[in-house]
């Protein structure tokens, strides 16, 4: 980069430590704050010698270590409830989470292993491997070998990749654009886009809700309806409340079992 360093790669050299640290902490934590290209171009820096390669990987992995670490023991002392709060920090639709989920259930704790590479995933593996009661020595374990393997493929790639790196912050410095602004409205405009598509999701979801109390009230008046509880069982924690007389499904089961479902009066399908 030499004398073409534009002010993003300026100020990760002046302040880049304590960066790439709290923008990881951040992200772990469920800020949808993307790090990846922090990363790339720090891993891109350390190719040149301008910041030690050891000691942003000690800082990423530490960050991200942090977070999981809050998160998995929040879901072993909160149980069920952890998921939907994380859904609203993350801003991810439910729908997403839901899938994550249902992909740690079978997979279990070697979804850490590649859980920060996958969005919806990264969101609830350290809280779902509390939930289900994983081990803190299994928990760990994995933990550390999946996050040091993120940590180190992204800071990797930077640095293999440093030249093509320099090419587009040269190319955005020709250009007379301000790096730091671009990035700064790049993580807006993903903050707001995710905010979007959360509430576009919700929104049509609400033509097809019923609430608790609308449910009972058609009970009470003798209208038929069969209910589908569709929850997997890390949702059934001790202070679950389950539905008298639902019939009980997994996702993965509907296909399966959706036979058994009558099909002679309204179907509630019972998912959170």
């Amino acid at each position: 980069m030499g004398h073409e360093a534009t002010e993003l790669t300026r100020f990760l050299i002046q302040h880049g430590y304590a960066v790439v640290f709290f923008w990881v902490l951040a992200e772990q934590a469920g800020i949808p704050l993307p790090s990846a290209p922090l990363l790339l171009t720090a891993g891109a820096l350390s190719a040149e010698g301008r910041i030690s390669f050891y000691v942003l990987l000690g800082l990423t992995f530490f960050g991200a270590f942090i977070s999981d670490l809050m998160w998995f023991q929040l879901g072993r002392s909160q149980g069920g409830r952890m998921l939907s709060l994380l859904c609203r920090i993350s801003l991810e639709p439910d729908s997403c989470v839901k899938n994550t989920e249902n992909l740690f259930v079978r997979r279990g704790a070697s979804s850490l292993l590649i859980s920060k590479f996958l969005p919806g995933l990264n969101t609830v593996a350290q809280p779902m491997a509390g939930i289900v009661r994983l081990s803190w020595l299994r928990f760990l374990v994995y933990d550390v070998c999946g996050t040091l393997f993120w940590a180190g493929t992204v800071l990797i790639a930077g640095r293999l990749f440093h030249r093509q790196i320099e090419d587009v912050l040269a190319l955005l410095r020709r250009t007379g654009a301000s790096i730091l602004a671009l990035a700064i409205v790049a993580a807006i405009g993903w903050i707001t886009f995710k905010f979007i598509q959360r509430r576009r999701f919700i929104h049509k979801l609400r033509v097809s809700r019923i609430t608790p109390e609308e449910l009972k009230q058609e009970i009470d008046r003798g209208i038929p309806v069969v209910i589908v509880d569709l929850r997997n069982e890390a949702r059934l924690d001790a202070e679950a409340v389950q539905i008298a007389g639902a019939l009980r499904f997994t996702p993965e089961q509907l296909e399966d079992r959706h036979t058994e479902i009558p099909r002679d009066r309204d179907i509630i399908l019972y998912c959170t």
